[in-house]
């Protein structure tokens, strides 16, 4: 697929000052495209100013449950890159209302603007495996059954189905994309609750002993957000398809003792936290072979070359990621950031 097709095309990125998004942004802007990125900053989600640094790219900062700022922007878009919400398994089970605020209401506000300023307009949602649950075989294809073991997999997996019935009712034209765990540069360090990964790359670059819980062979195949910006590059220009869900997953499948020892070198065996076996999905690895019959898509990096070039990037960028001095963030209040509290209301 010709991804010079964005060129002074507009397109909207939602939580675009996140991880995947600021790296989608950017990548967006060096084809050319007229990039506006919403974000709403809610503390906890990974959001930070220095990802889009510098960058020619118009912010509005709002939350999407609130979308009356953002009807020109969705009005002309042509593509809408929709990875605003919350990641976190633990802060979903702590603060349930918060995870449904985020992840499911803001959501169907947001498609609702959609489908009555732009009908039928391409929205490429950021999914994730977590709608799996525990895989009951391996690796995980987009016909496993669905049976989330936390609130953020139950309400991403509503935001899913806002996206694919609006879809099938003519109102959107969107593809989901599932994504296992995604590292790399911007990915946030200082927020508990942003997966593993995360975890893995602040202790290696504070000179600390990686944690893994009993004898660490879990299985996980983490992609790098390089590959995954290409999936979604791909998938905004695809043709409209039968299928509009694929899993996307890195190229090779290792334990998290492989994991940290790619990463960090030293790596120190715990017992496993009986707070966190309950939400605890075991191996997991995808099956993406739709994304490559659909999109034209595989992984491309091995976790040795992603893990090098994440490690220099902040190595270059220390004190905007990770400042050592600062304690680790690691209590939310209750709807920490949102404006308002839930109001279930007709929609304007």
């Amino acid at each position: 697929m010709d991804l010079t097709k964005y060129q002074d095309r507009p397109v909207l990125v939602t939580g675009g000052l996140g991880f995947i998004g600021s790296n989608l942004a950017l990548r967006l802007a060096s084809l050319g495209a007229k990039v506006t990125v919403v974000d709403s900053l809610i503390p906890g989600c990974g959001a930070n100013r220095f990802n889009l640094a510098g960058a020619d790219i118009e912010l509005i900062e709002t939350d999407l449950s609130e979308p009356a700022a953002l009807e020109t922007s969705i009005a002309k878009a042509s593509v809408i890159f929709n990875l605003a919400g919350e990641i976190s398994h633990i802060h979903s089970m702590e603060y349930p209302e918060r995870d449904l605020q985020i992840n499911t209401l803001s959501q169907l506000r947001f498609l609702d603007a959609c489908r009555r300023m732009n009908r039928g307009v391409r929205v490429i949602y950021a999914g994730t495996r977590q709608v799996f649950g525990r895989p009951r075989y391996l690796p995980v294809n987009e016909e496993h059954p669905i049976r989330p073991v936390d609130f953020n997999g139950v309400h991403k997996y509503a935001a899913t189905m806002y996206h694919l019935m609006m879809s099938d009712l003519g109102d959107l034209d969107a593809i989901v994309l599932r994504l296992t765990n995604v590292y790399g540069p911007r990915m946030s360090l200082n927020v508990t609750g942003q997966g593993f990964l995360g975890v893995f790359f602040r202790k290696a670059l504070l000179g600390e002993s990686i944690t893994v819980f009993g004898e660490g062979e879990q299985m996980r195949d983490p992609v790098y957000v390089d590959d995954v910006v290409d999936a979604f590059l791909l998938a905004g220009l695809a043709p409209v398809a039968e299928n509009r869900e694929c899993n996307i997953g890195g190229r090779e499948a290792l334990s998290l003792r492989q994991i940290a020892m790619e990463i960090g070198g030293k790596v120190e065996q715990i017992p496993f936290p009986s707070h966190l076996q309950s939400i605890d999905i075991g191996s997991y690895y995808t099956d993406s072979r739709r994304a490559k019959e659909m999109l034209g898509w595989e992984a491309k990096t091995t976790l040795a070359e992603g893990a090098a070039k994440t490690l220099a990037f902040y190595r270059e960028h220390f004190s905007e990621y990770l400042n050592p001095d600062e304690k680790l963030r690691r209590e939310l209040p209750e709807h920490a950031g949102i404006r308002r509290r839930l109001e279930f209301k007709a929609i304007p």
